[in-house]
């Protein structure tokens, strides 16, 4: 840390780290700005909630996953663009194509993150234990892989190691994201997690602002989704405590399900 920095600058700075290391920093942001100051000062305009950041990548892998998301018509189809497509560098390492797993003509898309060791080694989507936890939490409102629910991710092979993808990485497997929900239109879309949240939403406030809110997904020219966030389960799997969120979230699905005639599981 730079030893010419104020304590104000120095905690400034360690906030600024933290953030971009993916820990979400919204309390402690807000802990620091109602601490007293010594000198008023003007107020800091806060930023829009716009698309997250990401870092310009080389075009031609995006152009590429474009044109083959646009061919697809149908899911199937969809994932046979994913499986040819050689635009993220994810695929060299990965032992299999995460497409997605349920049926295709489901009325609810859940879409999560990347895959991890579980699912790069079936090739399917939410097959650890947190998938294990999942489809026991979607049991409880009637919803189900193997009726009416399709899962998918943005990122479609296993990161070496369970790291965090990269700018160019989720830029290329976007289009693909972004198709699949043209192509379902689902009655209602379930992001899980922050990574799915912020690059599907393109919002960047913090999943737990996020979550337990009717949303809404559109792109332009495309109809609107009814979509809402949740936490992943991973993320339930290291902090039990936050399972009485995870529990609304389910009772806001549920609710909302009902209101648009989606028939579930009983």
């Amino acid at each position: 840390m730079d030893a010419n920095l104020d304590p104000a600058g120095a905690a400034r700075a360690l906030l600024a780290f933290w953030r971009a290391a993916g820990v979400d920093m919204d309390v402690a942001e807000a802990v620091y700005a109602a601490a007293p100051k010594a000198a008023a000062v003007a107020p800091k305009r806060e930023a829009p909630i716009t698309a997250p950041r990401l870092k310009k990548v080389a075009s031609a892998p995006v152009d590429s996953a474009r044109a083959l998301a646009a061919s697809a018509n149908t899911v199937a189809e969809l994932r046979a663009a994913v499986e040819k497509f050689d635009g993220c560098a994810l695929k060299a390492t990965a032992r299999n194509t995460v497409f997605s797993d349920g049926p295709e003509d489901a009325p609810v898309l859940i879409i999560g993150e990347a895959p991890g060791k579980d699912e790069d080694e079936q090739g399917k989507p939410f097959v650890g234990r947190s998938g294990q936890m999942l489809d026991r939490m979607l049991d409880q409102i009637g919803l189900s892989r193997q009726s009416n629910v399709l899962i998918s991710n943005t990122i479609y092979w296993r990161p070496p190691g369970n790291r965090d993808p990269t700018d160019g990485e989720i830029l290329a497997c976007l289009p693909f994201a972004e198709r699949l929900v043209a192509i379902l239109q689902p009655k209602l879309l379930i992001l899980a997690g922050k990574s799915a949240a912020h690059t599907m939403l393109r919002r960047t406030d913090g999943v737990l602002k996020l979550r337990g809110r009717r949303l809404s997904y559109g792109r332009e020219g495309e109809p609107a989704v009814n979509a809402m966030v949740m936490l992943h389960p991973a993320y339930l799997l290291r902090q039990p405590q936050q399972k009485r969120l995870a529990w609304t979230d389910l009772l806001l699905a549920e609710a909302w399900l009902k209101e648009l005639g989606v028939a579930r599981v009983t």
